[in-house]
């Protein structure tokens, strides 16, 4: 008899919608996991709100946090998805969820962006159809044929979505189609238990070798609740010194001028002094490389931040990836 497995950090389900579509949203999250997260205040809003999705089968047991999320603009909510600082969000999802309201043919075009740019997000953020998620388009409402969901299978099949409708009037829990398929949310939650939500595993967990090459193994304070994850002002005074020493080496080559002496002189002063962040001619040198590790800060604080639900090992684990990549940048 096969054992079942309990999955206690499971990989994450995004959801969203467009904010005239927080009616189906909520409908759905309620169909899946029982509770209706709209329930708590009529006037609150569902994004970013957690909701529970408990998951039982023959193979495995995990509850399932599902983030919901609201979209105003989806171009500028797809490129917030693809910015470097979203990268560590993208890697802990196992699904990603767009619920739409099936519109009159007559307004069909802001669900068509929504779907395309939530397809971006899929292809470019998460790898398409070779990603190792479930990624799904349910259309919620009626259609005066069947034929009329044509348009939205093939708009989800474009955005490397499989498309599922779920009717206005709630369908029997066993009902298929005309292939013997489920059918609605029953085949919303078939499709994510077949998922693998298994989180990080040791062997396929890169992080000490990314830490290993920027040199900082062993002194990385990998504590979660610490907002620089383990780097105080000393290391950026580090790191700010290290960039601005190979900005003057730059310098020094494409000048091919100076004396050795006077080159290791300007390297060994410290970015800050105002006579050392200038060239022979008075040029400064400091703001591009200054503006850089305050990119870098921005990006380790934005990792902490929307790190803050996940459980304290992943957690870790994107902090110190977060760590090593800005130590290999440098």
């Amino acid at each position: 008899m096969v054992k079942s497995e309990e999955i206690s950090n499971p990989r994450r389900i995004l959801a969203v919608s467009l904010e005239d579509s927080t009616e189906q949203l909520s409908r759905v999250i309620k169909d899946l996991t029982g509770n209706d997260p709209g329930s708590a205040s009529s006037s609150a809003s569902l994004a970013g709100t957690t909701h529970d999705l408990h998951l039982k089968t023959t193979y495995y047991t995990a509850t399932v946090p599902i983030w919901l999320d609201l979209i105003t603009t989806p171009s500028e909510w797809a490129l917030s998805f693809l910015s470097p600082e979203a990268k560590e969000v993208l890697e802990v999802l196992g699904g990603l969820i767009v619920v739409f309201a099936i519109p009159d043919p007559a307004s069909t075009s802001a669900t068509k962006e929504l779907i395309r740019e939530v397809g971006k997000v899929m292809k470019e953020g998460l790898g398409g159809w070779a990603w190792d998620g479930v990624s799904l388009g349910v259309g919620v409402g009626e259609v005066a044929h069947l034929d009329d969901l044509d348009v939205w299978d093939e708009a989800c099949g474009d955005a490397g979505l499989e498309f599922v409708h779920v009717a206005s009037s709630a369908a029997a829990p066993d009902a298929k189609n005309e292939f013997g398929e489920k059918m609605g949310v029953s085949r919303v939650l078939e499709a994510i238990e077949s998922n693998d939500w298994a989180s990080f595993s040791a062997e396929d967990d890169d992080i000490a070798g990314l830490a290993g090459e920027a040199g900082h193994e062993d002194e990385l304070e990998l504590d979660p609740e610490n907002m620089d994850f383990g780097i105080d002002k000393e290391d950026f005074e580090g790191l700010r010194a290290a960039i601005w020493e190979a900005r003057m080496e730059r310098v020094w080559e494409d000048d091919g001028e100076g004396e050795t002496a006077d080159k290791s002189s300007n390297k060994a002063a410290p970015p800050g002094d105002g006579a050392a962040e200038k060239d022979e001619g008075g040029e400064e040198l400091g703001d591009e490389d200054v503006q850089k590790v305050e990119e870098m800060m921005r990006k380790l604080l934005a990792v902490k931040d929307m790190s803050a639900g996940l459980p304290e090992d992943q957690r870790k684990r994107l902090a110190a990836r977060a760590v090593g990549e800005v130590m290999r940048e440098l």
